[in-house]
């Protein structure tokens, strides 16, 4: 696969920690239907993008954060809940876990 796309092959050796995180953290079948995609994270992009995007002179970087901010409350109505979002304080321990360890490893 390789000499077919080595682009592609460089993407997965990128992300294959990040790819598998769900899995390992044991949390995948409640929280793989919404984080295994970037949808989320798209579509608040392309809401944000609708209200912002025709801007194009900002004063200063406190201006332009507090469009963002505004925009982001704005939309945020019509953002969808995390599917198995009740199991996000399991993802939470599992990664304060995993960090414990890893600092334990480390040390």
């Amino acid at each position: 696969m390789a000499t077919i796309n080595q682009s592609a092959v460089a993407s997965l050796d990128e992300g294959l920690e990040e790819t598998l995180t769900l899995h390992r953290l044991g949390v995948f079948e409640e929280l793989g239907p919404s984080f295994k995609t970037t949808n989320c994270i798209e579509n608040l992009n392309s809401l944000t993008g609708q209200r912002t995007d025709k801007i194009d002179c900002w004063r200063n970087s406190e201006q332009k954060h507090r469009w963002l901010a505004t925009t982001v409350l704005e939309i945020e109505p019509r953002l969808r809940k995390v599917r198995g979002h009740r199991h996000l304080p399991r993802l939470r321990a599992a990664l304060q876990n995993a960090l414990k360890m890893r600092r334990k490893e480390v040390a």
